[in-house]
């Protein structure tokens, strides 16, 4: 069963090629490092746009559960404090954990 992290951020509106080039160059790949995940997708969240900022999704996908532990208990806390101690008090953010349950393509 494969897990999805969700992670949903709101970023302000002059930070978002930074925070764009940082997530792209440096954060993901070290989320990916870790082993805990096969892949992500970095999404943009259409209509979200307004004068406190722009919406994005990341969502990491593992490959079960123990992977995921392993994340959360071994590295998220540090990883999370890199994104807070660059952008303090210029991003909201949430997490959601999924469960895929099917997936298929055309």
């Amino acid at each position: 069963m494969k897990i999805i992290y969700n992670v949903t951020i709101k970023i302000e509106t002059l930070l978002v090629l930074d925070w764009l080039t940082w997530m792209q160059t440096i954060h993901i790949p070290e989320v990916l490092g870790t082993g805990c995940f096969e892949s992500y997708k970095l999404i943009r969240i259409l209509g979200d746009d307004d004068e406190h900022g722009s919406g994005y999704a990341v969502q990491y996908v593992a490959t079960d559960m123990a992977s995921f532990k392993k994340y959360q208990n071994n590295h998220a806390k540090l990883l999370q404090k890199s994104l807070s101690d660059r952008y303090a008090n210029k991003y909201v953010a949430f997490r959601t954990l999924m469960e895929l349950v099917d997936e298929g393509s055309v």
